[in-house]
């Protein structure tokens, strides 16, 4: 290979299907993914406003009830597994890891591009599995799984191998950040979103192998009937649940770990301060995820477990919320007093502050022993595990996209188009999702393909906000596509930022930097007056 210009874009070298399909930049990767997902995101989304659609009345609208099922089993696989968990890891973390800490790619470029193709084989794999038709839901609960269609040994297969490629990612991210560090960047000056990736990192290395095990016991009570999970066999179907959300826990933070992260890059840069509290912040994504992996019980208060055994699940989910308030109080902090310019990202990181607070206020109940039982499979949960999914990791990863969006393409999108579609969508998702937990209050099971006629006007209000949750996407992402090949020319820092990602060209070159960046001598969330931290703001623009 020839040696690589370093004045040369990364968009503008190796160009052509085999110049982006062979390549192991890191860079080009991260765009792959991003593409992938996408598609899974449109696929998934569709299968929910189906079933929005048929949840508008009471009684079979525009589908049966196999049909409902097979949907509800399709968006809930899809979106968690093909689009939210290699959502910002495989993307914004593939492209803009080695770039904030000054290195030229991450640790193994080899088997990152591996563990692209790896994804797309399991996805695939999955994806015609669940054509099949699939109805057990994204759980894959036992008995039921073991004793349905054949499409399960293919749905677990395509999981399996997708886990795989997770791994290597989690595994790449480790060595990379411990080992190709720029000069002077210590522990205690990482950006706070290389901090989160790498929380991220350690759980991906460590809780997917477990799941791996589990779909592996899946496959050959499928395929063998030895009875693992089977009561009929001497199995026990509760033991598929402990190792399922043994995982599935830890995983929920995989999803949102690196969009705290985004948030905590870009609050500083648009409140113009630095960030309250660093190392707190930073040290707390590392509490969090070792408080992932011994949390997973409180998903089975009601599947069968001892009083004491519940006691301590609910005793020990409480912690969780202690890194998480925080990372939420260090941020507010960040913007008590800044001067704060209400730029797309921004919007989008207050936004996510918002919903997330929500997130996590009503995961409270779902804590306490007295409450969960009563709001256990209702529409309560449904509202709160998307207010944590969607609310949190999907709004962080449109933040993201728009705030790194200029170092990627090297363009600038349409600021008005920005704040309509970040309008659109903050409106439209608090009109699908917070009637929900009225919904759940009330009584409404989750996952029901009928309900009583006195659920009518939540569920009509719900899929009427889905109509505007769903459109918003579609214009966010038109914008966006738009300005990727139509917008003005960028500059190399637009937002006048200070970590070393913005001290490359936009989009970078191949090689990342043309020579070994400096790091900024007070730190990258420096933002005060000149030689203090502690000083009034200085605005956006006020140094031109």
């Amino acid at each position: 290979m020839a040696h690589a210009d370093a004045s040369v874009s990364y968009l503008e070298s190796e160009k052509g299907f085999w110049g982006w399909a062979l390549s192991t930049d890191h860079k080009k990767i991260g765009i792959m993914y991003l593409y992938t997902i996408l598609i899974f995101f449109v696929l998934a989304g569709g299968a929910a406003l189906l079933v929005r659609l048929e949840l508008i009345a009471p009684g079979a609208t525009i589908m049966g009830k196999h049909a409902y099922n097979v949907l509800m089993t399709f968006h809930g696989a899809v979106m968690v597994f093909l689009f939210i968990v290699p959502g910002i890891p495989a993307t914004l973390g593939n492209f803009l890891l080695p770039l904030m800490i000054g290195a030229k790619d991450v640790a193994f470029p080899r088997i990152n591009l591996l563990s692209y193709y790896v994804f797309v084989v399991g996805a695939l794999i999955a994806i015609i599995s669940l054509l099949s038709p699939a109805d057990t839901g994204w759980t894959f609960y036992a008995p039921y799984s073991i004793q349905s269609n054949q499409f399960v040994v293919w749905l677990t297969l395509g999981a399996f191998v997708m886990g795989f490629s997770s791994i290597m990612t989690g595994f790449n991210f480790v060595v990379t950040i411990h080992r190709l560090r720029a000069p002077g960047l210590t522990w205690n000056k990482l950006p706070l979103f290389v901090w989160a990736s790498y929380a991220t990192a350690l759980i991906q290395v460590l809780a997917t192998p477990v799941v791996g095990m589990t779909l592996v016991m899946l496959i050959l009570e499928r395929l063998l009937d030895v009875g693992i999970f089977n009561p009929a066999k001497g199995g026990d179907p509760i033991l598929f649940e402990q190792f399922f959300w043994f995982y599935s826990h830890p995983v929920v933070y995989i999803m949102i770990l690196p969009g705290f992260g985004i948030i905590a890059d870009i609050i500083p840069v648009f409140s113009r301060r630095p960030m309250l509290g660093y190392k707190a912040v930073a040290y707390s994504s590392l509490a969090i995820a070792l408080v992932s992996f011994i949390v997973w019980g409180h998903h089975m208060f009601v599947s069968g477990m001892s009083d004491w055994a519940r006691w301590v699940f609910s005793f020990l989910t409480f912690f969780v919320a202690v890194p998480t308030a925080i990372k939420v109080f260090n941020w507010v902090g960040t913007m008590w007093r800044g001067s704060i310019s209400f730029e797309a990202p921004m919007l989008y990181a207050i936004g996510f502050v918002f919903m997330f607070t929500i997130a996590g206020l009503t995961g409270i109940h779902l804590a306490v022993l007295s409450t969960n039982v009563v709001l256990h499979d209702t529409y309560f949960v449904v509202a709160h595990f998307h207010y944590t999914m969607q609310g949190g990791t999907v709004v962080a990863l449109m933040g993201g996209l728009h705030y790194w969006f200029p170092k990627i393409t090297g363009r600038m999108y349409n600021k008005k188009a920005a704040f309509i579609g970040w309008l659109w969508l903050f409106i439209g998702f608090n009109l699908t999702f917070f009637p929900q937990f009225f919904l759940g209050l009330e009584g409404m099971p989750r996952r029901y393909f009928d309900y009583q006629p006195q659920f009518h006007h939540l569920h009509l209000i719900s899929t009427i906000g889905s109509w505007l949750n769903g459109s918003s996407y579609i214009f966010i992402l038109s914008t966006l596509a738009w300005a990727a090949f139509r917008g003005p020319r960028a500059s190399a820092n637009p937002w006048e930022a200070l970590s070393l990602e913005w001290q490359t060209s936009s989009p970078p070159p191949q090689t990342n930097f043309a020579h070994v960046p400096d790091f900024p001598e007070n730190g990258i969330y420096d933002y005060g007056t000149e030689g203090r931290t502690d000083g009034p703001p200085i605005p956006m623009g006020a140094g031109k």
